[in-house]
């Protein structure tokens, strides 16, 4: 198993597992690397895998880095030109979009055009734009495999079903930090990083906590998975074993079980159709012991109402509702915001919004911009 990649995000967390992933394995090698600003640990993974090109996004950092690897024969790009260049470089045949925001949809776009397969982790690639990325795909002959594992969950699940015809997808969510808290009023930022299953980026981690991240993944399993809204059920399951199921028309259900961690789903992503050994932990039913789950508390918890609205609108909603989520949950992060007001920012982003059909990716990134003004001012 020979493979070249692109990995945008190189040193997020999903950016940093796949490097392990890498290093577990063998038999891939990391064409091209990017990050935004974490020059020094993008530097000891550039020294490590020799990539050929390489792009830091911030201008200042980008001058830095190159000044601190001048004694390496490796191109330093910068800003989004750059994160493009890397996405297409003719030697990678697969890029891994581990870049949170809306930021990753352009090189996603851009690898596509190139004939590049996708490793996807950031969500919002399939979120505001999911339909015309998917069409793209089909257009370009590539293939979307996705690296969340939820949706690798569902993608394991429907191996050898072909022409099998899907009655539910059931989409698991651990529930966040506040399940079981009685009033979600005085949430710190402390708080709501404290996931108590999963290690993420700070962004993912909060919307973990609202459960908009679970709205997000119901938009991308629609477009990654070609189902209708209604035959996607959100499941909330605490100790965030089953990562999600496929129900069949005969009643059948078929589950991807593991323990909470990123690094199968990235190699599966990786060396599909195969499975490669690997030294990660291993499930124990034993030590696990007890597998429970709940309706999600869609009253208490908006953000995922507004999810399911967003997508049910179409056309540029889901788009608008991201971009204030974005804002939102910066806010939070900075200080500047209630917890609590995360889904009212949204919510009064979207009621604002004048929504657009039959929409380009200029139209979306457009929308994108205005929902970032809207949200900063409110």
């Amino acid at each position: 198993m020979a493979k070249n990649i692109t990995i945008l995000g190189s040193t997020g967390s999903i950016g940093t597992q796949t490097l392990d992933v890498v290093r577990e394995i063998g038999g891939i090698s990391v064409k091209a690397m990017t990050t935004n600003t974490r020059i020094e640990l993008f530097e000891k993974q550039v020294r490590e895998f020799r990539p050929e090109l390489v792009c830091v996004m911030d201008a200042q950092k980008a001058k830095e880095f190159k000044e601190n690897i001048k004694d390496l024969d490796i191109p330093v790009l910068t800003g989004m030109d750059g994160l493009v260049a890397a996405a297409v470089y003719e030697k990678s045949d697969t890029v891994v979009n581990s870049v949170v925001g809306n930021i990753g949809l352009t090189p996603t776009v851009a690898a596509i055009k190139a004939g590049k397969d996708i490793a996807l982790a950031n969500k919002e690639t399939l979120v505001t734009c999911g339909e015309l990325v998917m069409k793209l795909v089909k257009e370009n002959n590539v293939h979307m495999y996705p690296v969340d594992s939820e949706h690798s969950a569902i993608f394991q699940s429907l191996q050898g079903n072909d022409g099998n015809k899907i009655e539910k997808i059931i989409l698991t969510a651990s529930g966040g930090p506040f399940r079981t808290r009685e009033s979600l009023e005085g949430i710190t930022v402390a708080d709501a990083l404290a996931h108590p299953n999963w290690s993420m980026g700070r962004k993912i981690t909060i919307d973990s906590a609202t459960l908009m991240n679970k709205g997000l993944e119901v938009i991308e399993a629609k477009w990654l998975f070609n189902v209708e809204l209604d035959k996607i059920q959100v499941t909330v399951h605490p100790q965030s074993i089953i990562h999600s199921a496929v129900e069949y028309e005969d009643g059948a259900v078929i589950a991807q079980l593991g323990v909470p961690d990123m690094k199968v789903p990235i190699q599966y992503a990786l060396t599909y159709p195969k499975r490669v050994k690997n030294s990660f932990k291993r499930l124990d039913l034993f030590e696990t012991a007890t597998l429970t789950f709940e309706k999600p508390q869609t009253e208490r918890f908006k953000c995922l109402s507004l999810a399911y609205r967003a997508i049910e609108t179409g056309g540029t909603m889901p788009c608008v509702m991201n971009g204030a989520n974005e804002i939102a949950v910066n806010r939070f992060l900075n200080g500047e915001i209630e917890f609590l007001q995360i889904p009212e920012i949204i919510e009064k982003v979207m009621n604002m919004h004048t929504v657009k059909y039959n929409y380009t990716v200029e139209d979306v990134l457009e929308a994108d911009a205005w929902s970032r003004k809207a949200a900063m001012e409110l």
